[in-house]
């Protein structure tokens, strides 16, 4: 199933994007798309018995109708950094041990085509389509990658906007120059796991201004998402709901040759994942 949430910031409303491609509403069946929903089996079974006669769910008209992002009451977000051989590469990092941890706040998420603040005084605003990994099951202590793929409720396209001055010169951990304003746009839709059946076979882009700067594939991943999840539930426990972005390809402002084409206000940035939908963001002074 394709889920997500339509409406303006802070009044979303739960829909669906049925096999033809028209937009559902679900706000008869379920009041969210949140954590509660994805832990409930039941539930989500209504849903998916729902997509497959999508004639019995109205139909939302999609024009100047906003795409919100695609989980609501998200609790947190673990990301992972420098997980892609390529990026390690251009930014001329050695290849970590384990998976570097850092996190953004849930205020952090906006929609997918949601304007994108650069803060006041940055110089260095950078962009990164990754992975989203939505968690529908807790997990805690996880013995294998196998087992952390089953507590994935589904996969959706992430932009971990990031300004490298505050994250790597300012001093202190990654945190400062991830967690702006606007700097998590996340969706359109959050793709049910059933119909993601490798997340390590998925392409990713990103153009700025029109221009391709990435072009990765998840099977290039340092650490695959069913051991990323393994490993993070034995440091912190995943609730339904929770999201890890799951890093990178090559092809970031920062692993270019100066001057760095790092991003101002009036670019233009689009990024997908392939089956996971596109985004679209123009970039405004904070």
């Amino acid at each position: 199933m394709k889920l997500l949430r339509v409406g303006t910031a802070g009044s979303e409303r739960p829909a669906l994007l049925d096999r033809n491609g028209t937009l559902r509403d679900l706000s008869g069946l379920v009041t969210d798309i949140d954590g509660e929903l994805l832990a409930d089996a039941s539930a989500l079974a209504r849903l998916r018995e729902a997509s497959q006669t999508p004639d019995v769910l109205p139909p939302l008209d999609a024009n100047g109708l906003r795409v919100g992002p695609p989980v609501g009451r998200i609790g947190k977000i673990v990301c992972i950094g420098l997980n892609y051989h390529d990026h390690a590469a251009e930014t001329g990092a050695a290849i970590p041990d384990e998976p570097i941890l850092f996190f953004k706040a849930p205020d952090t998420v906006v929609g997918p085509e949601d304007t994108v603040l650069v803060p006041r005084g940055s110089r260095k605003t950078d962009w990164e389509v990754e992975l989203a990994v939505v968690i529908g099951r807790t997990a805690r202590y996880l013995d294998s990658a196998e087992e952390a793929l089953g507590h994935v409720a589904g996969y959706a396209t992430a932009h971990d906007v990031s300004e490298r001055e505050f994250q790597i010169e300012r001093g202190g951990t990654w945190d400062k120059g991830k967690n702006c304003e606007t700097f998590n746009p996340l969706g359109p839709w959050l793709v049910t796991a059933d119909e993601v059946p490798d997340p390590q076979a998925l392409p990713l882009k990103l153009w700025v201004n029109g221009e391709l700067k990435q072009n990765g594939t998840t099977a290039d991943q340092i650490f695959p998402v069913g051991e990323v999840v393994r490993y993070l539930s034995h440091f912190m426990t995943l609730y339904p709901g929770d999201i890890i972005n799951t890093g990178t390809p090559a092809g970031v402002a920062m692993g270019r040759p100066e001057p760095k084409p790092y991003l101002r206000a009036g670019d233009v940035v689009e990024l997908e994942v392939e089956g996971l939908g596109r985004q679209r963001q123009e970039l405004k002074d904070a």
